[in-house]
């Protein structure tokens, strides 16, 4: 049993002390089963709500309505849900209510995918009533229970189908795809939101290739935002080791630059990212081409900021088939620090002081004027200090 589950055992141990059944469940159970690093421990059990907060000191109600509270031990979070069924789905997106049930069997009977669906008790044994631990072994995804049920229920367990093929390095199963194929059109219930979240998770994963191609074959890009009718452009982008590069913002600047989306702002929108983000993608793709035309000058470091000319140079390696290795990081920072300054901030003059040097009143030729000395400062034209710089004003005709 990992660590984490053996850090975690006094809450289930508690819980079970008490009279109530415990088990691990969920994404917690798969990854030790496939190795792989375990992130959030979930625990389901047959206490309520009211239950788990009268058993723990601290406790954050997150759902209670739906069977969930946050138990805090040791500074570590547990979500502890209650064993329940869920009744009838709405728009395809949510259950109308859940309820509380006293079988574990029924509990993990409701949830979206075998492989999801395993539970392990405080002995380290698993419990599988549908054959989650076979399909981890075929690297297989699989509905629990009929796909069409599950994918009519909620809509977006087909993009969340497809986001465990790529994290998983796993495929479809031939009924999972099928039902894919003939329940893509419920997508459109989804929020945009929703189908963001998944889709920057699939083109992080290091199965994103298979990932894209299912996105693109099964006819889900007709019902994500300003996808539709590219198939071939997605299919493209699919060629692309996406996983390397280390955050959304630069993934989603190498997939504009390749599927060649005009009007990226109102494109972006679609996919409601924040105005902070659309900024930083936008001005990805700005220094993008001025790196394709020659490595990082100066100015274009300076005007860039170090954030950005990382980001772009992971794109720019990515998509020049290079290595975007630790010496060419070190290499950027060194010749960004080195910069004599890293914004107007740092100028040793102000408009104050160029008025004063000039005898003019304000007007224009002040940013002009401003641009002018940034630039010969940052090339190293002219020292900065406010002596250099009136003395650069007397040589020079700036006009």
């Amino acid at each position: 049993m990992n660590r984490e589950f053996q850090e975690a055992l006094p809450v289930l141990s508690k819980l079970k002390k008490h009279g109530f059944e415990a088990y691990f469940v969920g994404g917690s159970v798969r990854d030790q089963l496939l190795g792989k690093p375990i992130k959030d421990v979930d625990i389901a059990s047959s206490a309520t709500p009211d239950q788990v907060q009268q058993l723990f000191q601290k406790t954050v109600d997150i759902g209670s309505e739906h069977g969930t509270v946050i138990v805090i031990e040791n500074g570590t979070h547990y979500e502890i849900t209650t064993f329940r069924t869920e009744s009838a789905y709405e728009d395809n997106r949510r259950p109308s209510g859940v309820t509380f049930v006293s079988s574990l069997k029924e509990d993990l009977k409701r949830r979206d995918f075998t492989i999801n669906a395993m539970a392990m008790d405080e002995n380290g044994s698993i419990i599988d009533y549908f054959n989650g631990r076979e399909d981890a072994q075929r690297k297989r995804i699989a509905t629990v229970g009929s796909p069409a049920e599950r994918f009519s229920e909620d809509a977006l367990r087909m993009m969340r189908a497809v986001r465990f093929v790529s994290q998983l390095g796993f495929s479809l199963s031939e009924s999972t795809h099928d039902a894919i194929v003939s329940h893509i059109s419920l997508l459109q219930h989804i929020s945009a939101e929703r189908k963001t979240a998944e889709f920057e998770k699939t083109i992080a994963g290091c199965g994103c290739s298979e990932g894209m191609r299912l996105i693109a074959e099964t006819g889900m890009t007709e019902y994500l935002p300003g996808l539709k009718e590219i198939k071939q452009q997605i299919l493209q982008a699919a060629e692309l080791p996406f996983y390397r590069l280390s955050s959304n913002e630069e993934r989603w600047t190498a997939f504009l630059d390749v599927i060649g989306i005009s009007g990226i702002e109102a494109f972006l929108k679609k996919w409601k990212l924040s105005n902070r983000q659309i900024g930083s993608i936008r001005q990805n793709l700005l220094f993008l081409e001025e790196r394709r035309q020659s490595d990082w000058t100066k100015v274009n470091l300076y005007r860039a900021g170090l954030q950005c000319a990382l980001q772009t140079e992971a794109v720019f390696c990515l998509l020049s088939g290079l290595s975007f290795s630790e010496s060419r990081i070190r290499e950027i920072k060194a010749r960004y620090h080195s910069l004599p300054v890293h914004s107007k901030r740092e100028l040793a003059v102000n408009g104050n002081d160029l008025m004063a040097f000039e005898g003019r009143n304000p007007g224009p030729w002040l940013s002009e004027y401003m641009e002018k000395i940034e630039l010969a400062v940052v090339n190293g034209q002219v020292e900065n200090s406010k002596e250099a710089i009136k003395e650069m004003l007397k040589s020079c005709n700036l006009n």
